[in-house]
């Protein structure tokens, strides 16, 4: 029964390369779970125009392409003044701009490093003046400054009648060129 298998499948390997002329292992894959049933390759047939007439045309314009094609490639190995001279200008013109461009790039960096060091003197002389400021706070004693003012100069508080107040709504910023008025 195993034979009859083997002789079966090799009958069908000759069976598809006589139908597409390649065999099964050249044959693609199918994935899925349906076998497509193989069609026959079908080559296209080429039938050759032969003009005898041409022939010596093509062997005399493909000797004077040669001697065209050597005499233009004789020309292209030789390089010209305007050539050079535009080559030499186009590349100083592309070193002048290489060169421009880092030294931009080199005082961008500088410009940088000069904020970055002035921040930092910014940092410490704000640190510094918020420690004087805390220093100068913490120095001055207001009981000695209101016992002074009371006892030694004479000072006392206002009472509430003494006191007016009134509002200024054009700016908060208070320039006194008139007397206060009076209510």
């Amino acid at each position: 029964m195993a034979a009859t298998r083997a002789t079966q499948a090799r009958a069908a390997q000759r069976q598809v390369q006589r139908n597409t002329g390649r065999s099964l292992r050249e044959q693609e894959y199918v994935h899925g779970n349906t076998v497509r049933k193989l069609a026959p390759a079908e080559e296209p047939v080429r039938h050759p125009k032969k003009e005898p007439h041409r022939e010596p045309q093509r062997r005399r314009r493909t000797h004077v392409n040669y001697n065209t094609l050597r005499r233009n490639q004789e020309k292209a190995l030789q390089v010209d003044l305007p050539y050079v001279i535009l080559l030499v200008v186009a590349s100083c013109f592309t070193l002048y701009i290489c060169v421009n461009y880092l030294h931009i790039q080199a005082d961008i960096s500088a410009r940088m490093n000069n904020i970055k060091a002035l921040e930092r003197e910014i940092e410490t002389l704000k640190s510094e003046n918020d420690a004087a400021e805390t220093r100068i706070n913490t120095s001055v004693d207001l009981e000695h400054v209101y016992r002074v003012a009371t006892e030694e100069l004479g000072m006392v508080y206002a009472g509430k009648d003494q006191v007016i107040l009134y509002n200024k709504t054009e700016s908060e910023y208070v320039r006194q060129n008139e007397d206060i008025p009076q209510y």
